[in-house]
């Protein structure tokens, strides 16, 4: 038989290098313990940084900031070089719990009773609940700060958060954290009661983390969320952080920015050496992510892209998405436009997890599965949605359709940005088109080249925008109550009691004058 392929030409020299050399490429694929990895039930880590850009990070070409730790994990994962978020924390943090586009959750915006998550919508924690997991996070939740809205309501064991967008954030309505809270010694809601705690903010989240890891460990699979509001604003490093920053002309904002993002690196290295020492490593599924596009960190180094946090440019909308399972994952790249909405039915598969009706109908992400087992795997066309959201409250929704807002497919982003200038008037630059695979800046429009393309993609943009009905609009018109629960509750528990002042904060009624105060910022 091979003499036969000799003689057609099937063996020649040059193909028998061919195939030797694609052999080569998929040994490590074939060396890993077993390809399929659907229902393995591997421990998930979640590690989601807050305003982290794609560029900040020392493996991705920025010239000042070192990360070795993450370059590690980064160079033990598999990397989805095209994975798209929301512009904005709160929507990406609700996309990824629930598998289906932000503005379908009801949230428009981070502030105000609009970023709270539809208290209907199936979270991922709840799935894994439902395959047996026990769900912990850490730090940062975003998606409501009434009771009911609050992770111990949505499928979660333990928790251990902050309230509002950050550390010492309060706003009118229900968002806000617990009153007088630093980056230093933080109070932070333990389940149901308030702990006040020692140390710098990232590192008592890890270090809780840690612990509650340590106690579940081999009972049952974890699902451990670690959500970091560093390196968030304000941009408050430790003083030993920022000192490796200092001297060369960054300013204080990046100095800071950046020692804020060494500190979560060396948080990283040290959990993921625990891993190894409770010898979980190996059944432990750890991934990655920053939350939206880069912030103080941009003006040093951006990744070539244009565009930043909350912007609907390439640059406010791509993130990091490392996955590390070791003996099962094999490290590479892929290069397929995956997203956050494609977490949840992910997460499902691993666990194996069979999603009730409400969650199947729900979630309109697709399973990285697929691409896990192997990265080059065949992967239909596709289309998603991009929108700031952030219309001023009380507005008619519908007249900010096509501000802000952009559209993917893997080679094409049409994006039409709005921005207002010193006298408030809003600036709109028109739908234009760019080729990301041959212009990943965004610096030439070929709109008038491609004018099908541009069709097409408005057209699936206008059908996407009709089908939000009835979901985009769901906290549009709730007003919250008179003080944050937060504050509310740590009151109760310490004493004390709000000043005119955190009334005047706090009071709903001045939401519309609050939210034209910051926009105009």
């Amino acid at each position: 038989m091979l003499d036969k392929w000799r003689k057609t030409g099937a063996f020649t020299p040059s193909r028998m290098n061919r195939l030797h050399a694609t052999a080569l490429l998929l040994l490590p694929l074939l060396a890993l313990d077993g390809a399929e990895v659907g229902g393995k039930r591997p421990n998930i880590l979640f590690i989601l940084t807050d305003d982290q850009g794609y560029g900040d990070l020392s493996a991705h070409g920025n010239p000042v900031l070192k990360t070795p730790n993450l370059d590690r994990l980064r160079a033990e994962s598999l990397r989805f070089t095209d994975f798209m978020v929301s512009p904005t924390c709160a929507p990406t943090r609700s996309a990824i719990q629930t598998g289906r586009h932000e503005f379908r959750n009801g949230i428009t915006h981070t502030i105000l009773e609009r970023e709270r998550m539809d208290p209907k919508a199936v979270t991922i924690a709840q799935v894994l609940r439902s395959a047996g997991y026990v769900s912990g996070i850490f730090g940062k939740w975003h998606l409501g700060d009434e009771k009911a809205y609050r992770p111990a309501s949505r499928g979660f064991d333990e928790q251990f958060i902050h309230g509002g967008g950050g550390i010492g954030q309060s706003y009118p309505g229900s968002c806000g954290d617990a009153p007088g809270n630093l980056y230093f010694n933080p109070a932070i809601l333990h389940n149901e009661r308030f702990v006040k705690t020692q140390g710098y903010c990232t590192d008592v989240f890890f270090t809780q983390a840690a612990r509650w890891i340590e106690s579940v460990k081999g009972r049952q699979p974890f699902y451990c969320h670690i959500a970091t509001n560093a390196p968030h604003g304000p941009y408050i490093a430790r003083p030993e952080d920022r000192k490796r920053y200092e001297g060369r002309g960054l300013g204080e904002a990046a100095e800071n920015f950046f020692g804020m993002i060494h500190n979560i690196d060396e948080n990283v290295g040290r959990l993921l050496a625990r891993l190894d020492e409770w010898g979980i490593a190996q059944n432990t599924l750890v991934v990655f992510m920053n939350d939206n596009g880069g912030t103080a960190g941009v003006k040093v180094f951006n990744a070539g892209m244009r565009g930043a946090k909350g912007s609907p440019w390439f640059g406010g909308t791509r993130a990091m998405s490392f996955w590390r399972w070791p003996g099962t994952l094999a490290p590479g790249d892929c290069s397929a436009l995956t997203a956050h909405i494609d977490v949840f039915r992910t997460w499902a598969s691993l666990a194996g997890a069979k999603l009730s009706p409400e969650a199947e109908k729900q979630a309109e992400g697709r399973s990285l599965v697929p691409l896990l087992e192997n990265p080059a795997a065949a992967w239909d066309e596709r289309t998603l949605f991009t929108h700031v959201g952030r219309w001023k409250k009380g507005t008619d929704y519908q007249l900010a359709k096509n501000d802000n807002a952009s559209i993917r497919t893997p080679r094409y982003h049409l994006v039409n940005e709005a921005s207002k200038n010193k006298k408030g008037a809003v600036k709109r630059s028109g739908w234009q088109l760019f080729d990301l695979k041959a212009d990943p800046a965004e610096k030439q429009d070929v709109a008038r080249e491609h004018p099908e393309v541009v069709k097409s993609m408005l057209a699936g943009y206008d059908a996407w925008w009709t089908s939000l009905a009835g979901q985009i609009d769901l906290n549009e018109k709730a007003v919250g109550p008179e003080l944050n629960p937060f504050a509310e509750e740590y009151w109760a528990q310490f004493g004390g009691g709000p000043t005119d002042g955190d009334r005047r904060r706090m009071n709903p009624k001045a939401a519309f004058t609050f939210e034209v105060r910051r926009e105009s910022k």
